[in-house]
């Protein structure tokens, strides 16, 4: 009887593991499917970004010479006492350590500043990084949870806006942006960077700053309408990025997940037909000794 149980046991356990292993496997084709589409968003946002970033440092140059007072409330570089960080994870587990490698990263940069600040709020983007936070009790200026997938540009503005309102009050000093930047399918890099005050990068062309341009209209009005802009444009890139990130973590876990549950299924079968051999063989010897017993009477 013992070993009959133990042969339905495995053979149970089979069973199980083999519908694990198919559930995975779907999962695995629906988060590859989801990435490609992530992935193609994310990569089309960067020369977008990239040339975004490229005028920004060309009208900074062109009214770089002032009188040393900032040429916009974005640019305002002041004394940090206040921190904000906005803090983008997944809404879905079920993707390897990515979620867990962005929270680290995400504790480190509030470790980091916690003894230079008076303050510290975080605007988590995504269930994992609110849960996070939220046990560790920090506080919690806004979330932003169920974005989707494929977040549009109009759900993502709303975190920008709160951040530059804030930094524009003076209740916010310098805001932070933590998220995974894609890299390929199978690395995903936890990133994190300064947004406000906005630094304008150096130009990587000199000759081009040394040219004669004709701005319509004056440097300063087109800094007023695209400053604002280029912040929300690094909120949403962020949040693509971790998008396809999450979708191709969550495709290599799911397939390292099928090939474990397919090595499982192989080494139980193998227990399995031992299992099923013992037993016969305990039948075969419990009939041979009952026609030896029967014999010796």
């Amino acid at each position: 009887m013992a070993g009959g149980g133990s042969v339905r046991a495995i053979r149970d356990r089979i069973k199980s593991v083999r519908s694990t292993a198919k559930v995975t496997r779907a999962m695995e084709l629906v988060a590859a499917s989801k990435m490609r589409r992530a992935q193609d968003r994310a990569l089309a946002s960067r020369p977008y970004a990239e040339r975004m970033t490229a005028v920004l440092s060309q009208l900074a140059a062109y009214t770089g010479e002032g009188d040393g007072e900032a040429l916009h409330p974005l640019l305002e570089q002041r004394a940090v006492q206040r921190v904000a960080y906005i803090h983008v994870t997944a809404d879905r587990g079920l993707a390897g350590g990515l979620n867990a490698n962005m929270n680290r990263a995400g504790a480190s940069l509030v470790l980091r500043h916690q003894p230079n600040v008076s303050s510290i709020t975080v605007l988590p983007v995504g269930r994992k990084g609110r849960d996070f936070f939220a046990r560790s009790g920090m506080p919690v200026a806004a979330e932003f949870t169920e974005l989707g997938d494929f977040p549009d540009f109009e759900k993502v503005r709303p975190i920008a806006k709160i951040v530059m309102d804030d930094f524009l009050s003076g209740a916010v000093d310098q805001v932070f942006i933590g998220y995974q930047r894609f890299v390929n399918a199978a690395v995903q890099r936890p990133t994190t960077r300064q947004i406000l005050p906005i630094a304008p990068p150096a130009g990587e062309d000199s000759a081009a700053q040394g040219a004669d341009f004709i701005f319509e209209p004056s440097p300063e009005r087109l800094l007023e309408t695209l400053l604002p802009r280029y912040v929300e444009m690094q909120v949403y890139a962020a949040v693509l990025e971790a998008r396809a990130s999450e979708q191709s973590a969550r495709m290599v876990a799911m397939r390292q997940a099928t090939d474990a549950a397919n090595e499982m299924v192989g080494a139980l079968t193998l227990a399995y037909n031992k299992a099923r051999q013992e037993s016969i063989t305990g039948e075969l010897l419990d009939i041979v000794g009952g026609v030896a017993a029967l014999e010796a009477k």
